[in-house]
């Protein structure tokens, strides 16, 4: 039952890194990257660092100015704007929800699986795999929206303000969606061994298959 053993463990350090990726990726403010071209001029660089910001789930940070929180989305703020903006808002509020669940289920779902790892129980290790896969998708869509979010974002300020004034704007994500991704794939392959991990025990448990004892 060596196998057995090595999965459960890769399992449980997986999930670990998985909450440790999207904790970092949620506290940090690195999501979103917006770069101001220098425009060619001597004073374009300076001013190009001003203008320039990058963004997280909570809050914004605009050249060399301390970062300061963005609108409170799940408050009733919104309700005089406009019905693009209230989209908008409405997309943040499903992020700042969606993401800081993941984190709670993770946390769950590994307390599930040192449960089922303990009591060696076949349908808890099944549930406990399937929770781990449905975390992993509730993570990816939490970072696809955030996504969309920003893309329509943009796309509202260049109608804002002309498409004239953002043509010298470049966008980016930075490595704090980075770390959200690999969270999300960590989560997944956790569900994914602890599948065959439950596989491997039923396989273990048929009459004439070998027994050994897992130290």
């Amino acid at each position: 039952m060596a196998r057995l053993g090595a999965l459960l463990v890769t399992a449980a350090l997986g999930a670990l890194l998985s909450f440790g990726l999207l904790a970092a990726a949620v506290a940090s403010d690195y999501w979103y990257i917006l770069e101001v071209a220098d425009g060619g001029n001597r004073s374009g660089p300076a001013r190009a660092e001003l203008l320039s910001s990058h963004s997280g789930l909570w809050s914004i940070c605009e050249g060399h100015n301390s970062c300061i929180p963005l609108i409170d989305p799940l408050t009733n703020e919104s309700l005089d704007m406009s019905t693009s903006v209230q989209h908008l808002i409405s997309l943040h509020r499903a992020v700042m929800i969606i993401l800081p669940l993941s984190l709670v289920l993770i946390v769950c779902g590994w307390v599930c699986g040192l449960l089922s790892s303990l009591a060696q129980s076949v349908p808890l290790l099944l549930f406990t795999g399937c929770f781990f896969l449905l975390g992993g998708a509730l993570t990816l869509a939490g970072v696809s929206i955030y996504i969309s979010y920003s893309h329509l974002a943009f796309a509202e300020t260049a109608r804002q303000y002309g498409a004239q004034q953002v043509q010298t704007v470049r966008i980016s994500f930075g490595w704090s969606s980075a770390l959200a991704w690999g969270s999300c794939v960590a989560e997944a392959l956790s569900g994914a061994l602890l599948l065959a991990a439950a596989h491997t025990l039923s396989l273990s448990r048929r009459p004439g298959a070998p027994h050994s004892v897992v130290i």
